[in-house]
């Protein structure tokens, strides 16, 4: 089911974790009470790990990835992707990339077949994300924001996309990903759906002002909780 956690009195769970099918990245510093609703949800399944980019705690934003690859910004040291490399599976590439639009993860939403991006992303870029994270790339807007992975979360199972999407928008990008989508908020009326939920093929962490309402259409977009298909 979806869980409701929050960060220092922030509800922004997406600006500090980042969540995937086979690797959980969860900020360091701050509580560990944090880190341990994580660990509680999916140390049996994946490996949750403490990571920091450019000795930040927004690790959520700056990095992109899926079940196969993570791409993160250059401003990332060595020191932080060693750590990164060393502690994810052996079977997930990790990558730096050179790009002006460091904000990865504003600026790209992937599940494990789709990604869709920023269009004015490089070039070089695009290629980079369709080869680590071995996905077809679209450059795409939602609901007119350039910044399709701070209005969008997708997974294999669904999406949820910003509130005013037009219907014919969310009819258009839902066949281009082959997965249902919904227009939706987090957080009380949120429309910055990558800070406030993160979401994988079977669990979702949203932040702790979510209402029941929102939450059920995330445990029904995403299926999981009691809509899970076992």
């Amino acid at each position: 089911m979806a869980s409701r956690v929050q960060f220092e009195n922030s509800n922004e769970v997406g600006v500090f974790a980042k969540l995937t099918n086979s690797y959980c990245l969860v900020c360091q510093g701050g509580s560990e009470n944090f880190y341990s609703i994580f660990e509680a949800e999916l140390a049996d399944s994946i490996p949750v790990i403490h990571a920091s980019v450019a000795d930040c705690r927004f690790v959520g934003r700056v990095c992109v990835g899926n079940k196969r690859g993570l791409l993160l910004p250059n401003s990332c040291t060595d020191q932080e992707l060693q750590h990164i490399r060393n502690s994810l599976p052996d079977s997930v590439v990790v990558q730096r990339v050179e790009e002006r639009l460091s904000a990865l993860g504003n600026c790209i939403a992937a599940n494990d077949h789709v990604a869709l991006v920023h269009q004015d992303l490089d070039r070089e870029t695009e290629d980079i994300v369709a080869d680590v994270l071995g996905v077809e790339v679209f450059r795409q807007t939602i609901a007119g924001n350039a910044l399709v992975g701070s209005y969008s979360v997708i997974t294999n199972q669904g999406g949820m996309v910003h509130p005013q999407t037009p219907t014919e928008d969310l009819e258009e990008l839902s066949s281009l990903l082959q997965v249902p989508l919904v227009a939706g908020t987090v957080n009380r009326g949120s429309d910055v759906l990558g800070a406030g939920l993160i979401a994988n093929d079977w669990t979702a962490f949203c932040g702790m002002d979510t209402t029941s309402t929102e939450l059920s259409v995330v445990e029904s977009i995403f299926k999981i909780g009691d809509d899970a298909i076992m």
